[in-house]
């Protein structure tokens, strides 16, 4: 601590019971940082946890409920989060990619053949189709049985 003592003019410091260097590092421990963001027990890997029946009916609907809104994206990111959380999610997962790239294709040849006037049709039927297998999916995630869209091509095997 630096104090400036009457009729000087120059600082003198003075050791007291505060450490000015550990004061000013706030949040670490007196001896330094300890291990920089490791856990303890090393850097092993831990097995994914599965999920409650609850959250996998959950996800599972979500999953389909993406699919409408973001395409095949949100099946896609689902099934490699979620694969090995449990055998109902997983199920759900990729039968609603299988269904999303299988639009997804559908919807490009819709493009492809708009100038012909008939890929206005077929976006039209992608995109209701898409809506309403996507919401019968959904619901049957939310009870909890297991569903197979019509329509679909086996991109993703069991």
């Amino acid at each position: 601590m630096l104090i400036l003592r009457p009729g000087t003019d120059v600082p003198t410091l003075q050791r007291t019971g505060v450490d000015t260097l550990s004061a000013m590092s706030y949040g670490q421990p007196p001896n330094g940082p300890q291990g920089y963001g490791q856990q303890p027990g090393g850097g092993q890997y831990q097995p994914p946890q599965p999920m409650t029946p609850e959250d996998q009916r959950l996800w599972a609907t979500l999953t389909h409920i993406g699919g409408i809104f973001f395409s095949f994206v949100a099946p896609l990111v689902a099934y490699f989060v979620l694969r090995d959380r449990g055998q109902f999610v997983r199920e759900h997962t990729r039968v609603a990619l299988n269904f999303y790239i299988t639009m997804a294709i559908a919807d490009a040849i819709g493009a492809i053949t708009s100038w012909l006037g008939i890929g206005v049709l077929i976006i039209l039927a992608v995109r209701v189709v898409t809506i309403v297998f996507g919401i019968i999916a959904a619901v049957a995630a939310n009870q909890g049985r297991h569903y197979r869209y019509p329509l679909a091509i086996e991109f993703v095997k069991q």
